[in-house]
């Protein structure tokens, strides 16, 4: 039709600089402020993903007296944490797709906020948990998002994003490990003030996100920055035009990458559907013209014109629409199915690896200042041995995915980590006050698998939404698998009166960790595998 023809032979570049003058403004400085304003969200996010867990493990003794609990009951409030990030992680991509991630983080940092607020006023032990419980389901969401995030902004910098971010998150583990025990004497030597005061962090936290609350799906992480204002390239070379993005558009480019709308070619190519009402390219009609997407925006379509503006596609255009996951041919484009993800042993193996680093660490940020504790180190010093441990993780953080990001198998450094895990553990059992300096630096080196398991989230997967699924099938079934592992040693600490047992199980379950995770780094992919 005339109307196609004309639709069709429109210069992409035309209504692609309109769209932009006319919704962007600001242009690359409102894109350059947007992407700063995410990263100062992913920061202060990090930051407070770990002192609810950290500056409760600094006055765990003191609370303990204060509630009455016992050494079980202390175990079962280690084992919190990986049970809430089991339950409710596994719902943080589904609730991206809905109301946006930008949306569900900042409500993440809200429930954070009110939950470390509320506990140490809730009287008793059952509300302690409960409001326990809802920061950690704060915590729980913004964990699996955080990847997501970083893979679709930063597609180019995954290693370095990754690194920064787990880089933020040690500080704050270790802030919290360091200045609790501080803090609290100065507010008197209470310890619900010493425990009440974080909530403070997580409402500064909360502020950056409010511009990314927009309406659903506004600014969770519109295309990224490497993608805005260009079209994406068919498998003829030709490209389909978007739409400009900036803050408060309404866009939905996150909820696509969760939707599994991106479909790869597995030639270096791939077929598109953006979210945005913006297609590629559909199949040709009788008369040689081809059928046009909807509108993104009145009198903004989505084209992708031929150089006649009437010659068919070429055949290698059409295989690519034939490929396995990709739109049939027939239909304007088509979304990827969800990976079925417990078929890949990589899946498996990230989860199991990720459950038993996620074991060792909170064993330690729930047990590790009682064990100096119990070992005559004063509770101040002890609160410093485990903030060493944790910030051991700010400069190894940024160090270690920008290393496994260059290697093409990351098992090298999953033993490496597990060595100094093994050295540290027995440092604890034989000498644990007159080497605890050494023993804190070792441990701390150990809890890198942490940053590093991230990475590896973002490299066994290809596409963002193979990286959402991956991200949050390891997240959710290995906290599942560490659940255990704080309250066995609790367990253990009381009946047996002593630390020999709870150390001697930290110590035989890094054996495992070591080869699970050595399966792990290799050069895999889910798709690869699910696939099959």
């Amino acid at each position: 039709m005339p109307s196609e023809e004309t639709r069709t032979k429109t210069p992409p570049t035309v209504r692609s600089s309109a769209a932009h003058e006319a919704r962007e403004p600001g242009g690359t400085s409102t894109r350059a402020w947007t992407t700063r304003l995410l990263v100062l969200g992913i920061v202060l996010s990090a930051l407070n993903l770990r002192p609810a867990i950290t500056s409760l493990g600094a006055l765990l003794e003191e609370v303990r007296d204060g509630l009455g609990m016992s050494g079980s009951v202390a175990g079962l409030l280690t084992s919190v944490p990986p049970l809430c990030f089991a339950v409710f992680g596994v719902m943080a991509p589904r609730l991206a797709r809905r109301f946006g991630a930008g949306a569900v983080v900042c409500a993440g940092m809200a429930a954070i906020a009110a939950g470390l607020a509320i506990r140490p006023y809730a009287g008793g032990t059952p509300g302690f948990l409960a409001a326990t419980a809802l920061a950690l389901m704060g915590i729980a969401v913004s964990n699996v998002l955080m990847p997501v995030i970083v893979k679709h902004w930063f597609p180019d910098r995954v290693g370095s994003m990754t690194g920064l971010y787990s880089m933020a998150l040690a500080l704050g583990t270790a802030l919290a490990a360091a200045v609790t025990v501080p803090l609290t004497d100065a507010l008197g030597g209470s310890w619900q003030s010493g425990l009440g005061l974080w909530a403070g962090l997580a409402v500064a936290a909360v502020l950056p996100w409010l511009p990314f609350v927009r309406g659903r799906g506004a600014g969770t992480a519109a295309a990224g920055p490497g993608e805005r204002g260009r079209g994406k390239e068919t498998g003829s070379g030709k490209r389909t035009v978007g739409p400009e993005i900036g803050p408060g558009a309404g866009t939905r480019a996150m909820e696509t990458e969760l939707r599994d709308r991106v479909t790869d070619t597995g030639l270096g190519d791939r077929v598109t559907e953006t979210g945005l009402g913006d297609r590629a390219v559909g199949p040709e009609t009788g008369s040689g013209d081809r059928t046009m997407g909807p509108k993104t925006e009145p009198g903004n379509q989505a084209v992708s014109p031929e150089a006649d503006g009437d010659r068919p596609a070429p055949d290698r255009e059409t295989r690519y629409r034939q490929t396995p996951g990709s739109a049939p041919a027939g239909s304007a484009a088509g979304e990827a199915p969800r990976l079925r993800i417990t078929r890949s042993r990589t899946a498996w193996a990230l989860a199991v690896f990720f459950g038993l680093q996620a074991t060792a660490a909170y064993i330690t940020m729930g047990w590790m200042a009682q064990i100096f504790r119990d070992a005559g180190v004063p509770a101040g010093t002890a609160g410093l041995l485990l903030a060493l441990t944790m910030v051991m993780g700010v400069p190894l953080a940024f160090v270690i995915p920008r290393l496994a990001t260059r290697l093409p198998h990351q098992g090298p450094i999953v033993l490496a980590l597990g060595v100094c895990g093994l050295a540290g553990y027995a440092g604890l059992y034989l000498a644990p006050a007159a080497g605890a300096w050494a023993w804190a630096v070792l441990l701390g080196v150990a809890n890198c698998a942490f940053p590093l398991a991230l990475t590896m989230v973002g490299m066994r997967a290809r596409t963002g939404p193979g990286v959402a699924q991956l991200s949050a099938f390891a997240q959710s079934t290995g906290y599942l698998i560490s659940i255990p592992g704080p309250l066995l040693v609790g367990v253990l600490y009381q009946h047996s009166g002593g630390w020999g047992l709870p150390i001697a199980l930290m110590s035989a379950l890094m054996i495992p960790q070591m080869a699970i995770g050595f399966l792990a780094g290799r050069d895999r992919t889910v798709e690869d595998e699910a696939g099959r």
